[in-house]
């Protein structure tokens, strides 16, 4: 195995966050799709701004905060409850199908298997333990020990300082183009899932593989050799 570990991004890579849209249809009858996909967009671009910033919140903090902007610009009106029961959908979200399979095959292969997440802790544990995918990993890494959120370089110098490797022995997995432009600008190996067949960030960073799916993963390791 040519890497000292594996770092899976959570939310899009492993975890559907599309799976909040049936909460907020149930919430928002006719405006489930629409919500969800502006929270989503809020939310990373809230993690983005508030980096630049130096202005750090936590992801849950940022996540209600997106939920709330995405709400307003919508023309809707959400009580106390129904937003605790749309923020608590982060905490039980559905892993893509070829999740554990994929982690299955790579069970075998004598290389440490983490997340490298934007989530709280709080929200990481709760989300891999429902899932029961938390027993694949070595770590749940959360960029809320640097205060800083990906793409920088702070929150992936976290998967360096915890394996104690150099960047170009890990391998981060996601289906972000912009986290994986970030990883590969920071120096990690990376693989992008490009579920939609989109092109190329041009940020000045390539990945080092490309599949269409998770399941690609434990494939392109076997050609590597």
């Amino acid at each position: 195995m040519p890497f000292a570990a594996i770092l899976f991004d959570a939310y899009g890579t492993l975890l559907d966050v599309g799976s909040v849209r049936a909460a907020a249809e149930r919430a928002f009858p006719g405006n489930g799709a629409a919500l969800s996909a502006l929270w989503r967009d809020k939310q990373l671009l809230y993690s983005w701004l508030r980096t630049l910033a130096g202005r750090y919140a936590d992801f849950w903090h940022v996540t209600g905060d997106a939920l709330d902007y995405a709400v307003a610009a919508l023309g809707l009106e959400v009580d106390d409850t129904t937003r605790t029961e749309l923020l608590a959908e982060y905490e039980r979200l559905t892993p893509f199908p070829d999740a554990a399979p994929m982690l299955e095959a790579l069970a075998s292969r004598d290389v440490p298997l983490a997340v490298l997440s934007n989530g709280t802790p709080r929200m990481l544990d709760a989300a891999f333990g429902n899932t029961g995918l938390r027993h694949h990993f070595a770590a749940l890494l959360s960029v809320d020990a640097a205060q800083q959120y990906k793409v920088a370089p702070a929150a992936y110098q976290l998967a360096v300082d915890h394996f104690g490797a150099s960047a170009d022995e890990l391998l981060l997995v996601s289906s972000n183009g912009w986290d994986v432009a970030g990883a590969a600008a920071f120096g990690l190996q990376t693989f992008w899932v490009n579920r939609q067949d989109a092109p190329v960030e041009r940020l000045g960073a390539e990945p080092t593989g490309i599949g269409r799916a998770l399941a690609d993963l434990p494939r392109w390791l076997d050609e590597r050799g």
